[in-house]
């Protein structure tokens, strides 16, 4: 094969990164913004791509977004791909040459666009804004018959999921982990920094350059909530069918649908269980509901739940009772108020193993924000985060309605918090 040159120069770091891909099957990388963790993962993906030997060679950049992937990485990759001449095609943001495909995706929509292919590599590029089951569920299935690598990059956004596997990769074998903050890279200048800083203040500048994990997520509406709580709140602890016990329900169609599980006892909130699909319809949660032993509990569902479908002339609450459980209406109340309820309700709470899904979610959850203006709306963004957290926020507001441990809410009361 002619020699090919690539009109890249790698920094002495993106060097290690490289060095370490070509080893590691599987790599977690927490860097610093103007890294250059973008350039550095798309010039693997096509080194590795020209380098592969197997047939038809398949490669995916994926984003939290369709729009992230498109806006970040596309003029890069056409820019390092330019001298293989590749067929490019703008309209699925993919690139062939020499009998090799690297293609962008976005990780919207809980990643169903790439069930049922297969990867030779893939990179996660700020994997901790995309649903967990991205990795687990999607990616990895499709990196197994050819034993494919992954390259997890992205910078720290509170204690979720990329959390985790920066705290896996660092003892489990096949995986490696690299850290890397602005004081020690020397890719921004010292004066650069101290001036980011001073703007940004010190705890999100912690998080964007020196790779901290304790800052929350900007823009949440929990996280600070959830990182006050001791650490023997978030262990395990045993279940107790004597305690009234709560699932409570966020309904999607054609969309997931999260569960939450809690008992309570005074004014502890035990959050017990969480289960969250897709595709499948209400009789399999009520048959997780009935293996679990959670048919006695009371189940609170959204209001909309007692809308009739065309189709059946029934709604879906009565389709619920059909099939054994007993059914509590939310009470319709806005979603500010709901989140206040939410925010309320957390110091009692106690988080078992089995809910880290939802937790992280709650973690997640915050205001869409306008990069243009660089503002927060005053409404919640709607990403892999939301369900979990809409669940939540009808256990917050049903058991107020239900039970004896806080005040009932009073709408369009505004708190400070």
């Amino acid at each position: 094969m002619a020699e090919v040159v690539i009109p890249y120069k790698p920094r002495e770091q993106q060097i290690v990164l490289h060095e370490t891909l070509d080893n590691t099957r599987f790599v977690v990388a927490v860097c610093h913004r103007r890294f250059g963790k973008t350039v550095a993962a798309l010039n693997h993906l096509i080194k590795h791509a020209i380098e592969n030997p197997l047939e038809a060679p398949r490669y995916a950049y994926i984003c939290p977004t369709y729009g992230q992937a498109k806006r970040i990485a596309f003029d890069y990759l056409q820019k390092y791909t330019r001298p293989l001449n590749p067929e490019i095609n703008i309209s699925e943001l993919r690139v062939d040459f020499m009998g090799r495909r690297i293609s962008l995706y976005g990780a919207d929509g809980g990643g169903d666009n790439l069930r049922g292919l297969y990867f030779d590599m893939v990179v996660l590029d700020e994997v901790g804004d995309m649903n967990p089951k991205i990795w687990n569920e999607v990616v990895r299935p499709a990196l197994s018959d050819r034993l494919g690598k992954c390259l997890f990059i992205g910078t720290p956004k509170g204690a979720n999921h990329f959390k985790d596997l920066r705290d896996n990769a660092a003892k489990e074998p096949g995986w490696a982990l690299l850290q890397y903050r602005a004081d020690e890279t020397g890719i921004v200048p010292d004066e650069e920094l101290k001036a980011s800083e001073k703007d940004m203040g010190p705890a999100k500048f912690a998080q964007e350059y020196l790779c901290s994990f304790d800052s929350p997520v900007e823009g949440s509406y929990y996280a600070a909530l959830l990182n006050a709580l001791a650490p023997e709140r978030f262990k395990e602890f045993s279940r107790d069918d004597l305690c009234k016990t709560f699932t409570a329900w966020d309904l999607g169609v054609g969309d997931s649908t999260a569960i939450w599980v809690c008992q309570t006892s005074g004014k502890e909130i035990r959050l017990l269980d969480y289960v969250e699909n897709h595709g499948v319809g209400l009789d399999w949660y009520v048959n997780w509901i009935k293996k679990n032993d959670y048919t006695k509990a009371e189940h609170i569902l959204p209001h909309d739940v007692e809308v009739r479908e065309l189709g059946t002339g029934k709604s879906r609450k009565e389709a619920l009772q059909d099939l054994g459980l007993s059914i509590t209406v939310c009470p319709r109340i806005g979603v500010d108020d709901g989140i206040q309820a939410v925010r309320r309700m957390i110091p009692n709470c106690w988080f078992h193993p089995n809910v880290k899904q939802g937790l992280d979610a709650l973690r997640n959850y915050r205001r869409e924000y306008d990069e243009k203006r660089s503002v927060f709306y005053d409404k919640p963004l709607h990403d892999w985060s939301s369900h979990a957290a809409d669940a939540f926020r009808y256990l917050a507001v049903g058991m107020n309605q239900t039970s004896s441990w806080g005040k009932p809410i009073t709408p369009n009361v505004k708190w400070i918090v």
